[in-house]
This record gives structure tokens, sequence and C-alpha cells, in this order.
């Protein structure tokens, strides 16, 4: 088993949301680490590159001598090896399967249908991409009644594995609503998530890497604003 001694990084961008989720375990666990950031829109660092040659991609959680990769992987990583502390993942093989279900929907089905909004070419597309994240908000609306059993989170008292799974995307969803103007967390269908996001955002664990929406947003602008560019041409060379 790894130990827990050793400096301890995290290679990332602030605007990431994976990132975000190794950032609030070692947060969540005390762990004394630091922030490397990534500026990828200028390339990614020769560090990047040699910590994580299969992927390329942030995060990277840098402990001692060795790397670790993968969000969820991170996550975990954190768990085992600061065990003293509060554990993250659930203790019941049940639990612990059924957060790791939903952590995997969040990454393959959700956030993929909540980046198509933004992205959606027309009303149709639009309107289609936002049905699909109001669909899923209900299924984790339903979870959430299963999962918490009456408590503030996900993970019961306290934030867990499932929390951290979704709660990285709350600082998008807030761009995703500001910029469509659509409220996809609302008293109406989502009324325990509503109060939920409000408490994984003011955690002490969470307030200060949660990035600002107003910040985000300008990002998204211009990471849209690229991505348009380069689809017809006129982006910068």
């Amino acid at each position: 088993m790894a130990s827990s001694d050793g400096e301890v990084k995290v290679l990332g961008t602030w605007s990431s949301p994976f990132v975000m989720r190794a950032r609030i375990a070692l947060n969540l666990k005390s762990v004394n680490h630091e922030f490397l950031q990534e500026r990828l829109w200028e390339g990614k660092s020769q560090l990047l590159l040699q910590s994580n040659p299969v992927h390329k991609k942030v995060p990277v959680l840098i402990h001692g001598h060795h790397t670790i990769s993968e969000s969820l992987i991170i996550v975990q990583y954190i768990d085992e090896v600061w065990s003293s502390a509060p554990s993250i993942l659930p203790s019941q093989p049940l639990e612990r399967a059924t957060a790791r279900f939903w952590a995997a929907y969040l990454d393959e089905k959700w956030f993929p249908s909540m980046r198509g909004i933004g992205m959606a070419e027309g009303e149709d597309a639009r309107r289609a991409a936002v049905g699909q994240v109001e669909e899923g908000l209900v299924l984790l609306e339903e979870a959430f009644g299963e999962c918490s059993k009456g408590r503030p989170f996900f993970g019961g008292d306290r934030i867990g594995y499932l929390d951290i799974a979704f709660g990285c995307f709350l600082g998008w969803l807030r761009v995703t609503e500001k910029m469509s103007g659509i409220r996809l967390l609302n008293e109406t269908k989502t009324p325990q998530l509503l109060k939920w996001a409000h408490g994984f955002c003011s955690d002490d664990a969470v307030k200060d890497v949660m990035p600002e929406t107003e910040k985000l947003a300008e990002f998204a602008k211009m990471i849209m604003s690229r991505v348009k560019g380069a689809a017809t041409g006129t982006g910068k060379s």
C-alpha cells in the first residue's frame, strides 16, 4: 500500500471540473498540496507530458515520485492512501457500486449532454440537448433520495464520492444556465438537488476551488469562439 508521505501536487487547470475532483478530495482529507496550473491553450507542459504520457491530460496527482491520472481514480487513491480521515467512498459494497455507477453516468452521458447545449447549432438541436440534461437531472434527483436517505449529501452527512463526481460540474451548470436562460436545477423538478448544490458549494472543502460563474462564463465564451473559429477556418493560426 502506498505511503501517505511525500510531497503532493495537482497538475491541472482552474476551469476543469475533473481537476476540481482531485482538489476537493485532498481538501476533505486535509492534505497539504501544491496546485500547478497548466496553460493548455498555450501548449502542454513537459511536466504534463512526462507525468501522463498515455492520455496527456489533466488532472495528474503527483505524490512523491509517483503519478496518478484520471480524476475518479485519483479520488479513490486519495481515499485509500489517507485512510485515517473520513472515508470518501461508501464502506458498503452495494453503496460503493451505486456511487460508481452514477459517477460513470455523469461522465459518459450527462456532462456530454450539458456541453452539447452550448455547442448546439439551431433551436431544435438546442432543445434536444436541454431535454437530455433535464431528463438526467430527474434521474439524479431520484438517485439523491436513495443515496442520501434524507441527509444533506449523496454521501450522507458529509461530502462523498458521488458528491464530488457530480458537484464538480456545478460551476459549468451555472454557466450553462446563465448562457441559455434556462434554470436546469429548480424547485419544481429537482428541489433536493437544488438544496444539495447550495450545501456542496458552501462546504469548506469546495468553496475556494469552485470557479466564479462570471469568470467561468468568460472562459467558456473564449473556448466556444476558438472552436467555432477553427471549424470555419477563421481562427488564429
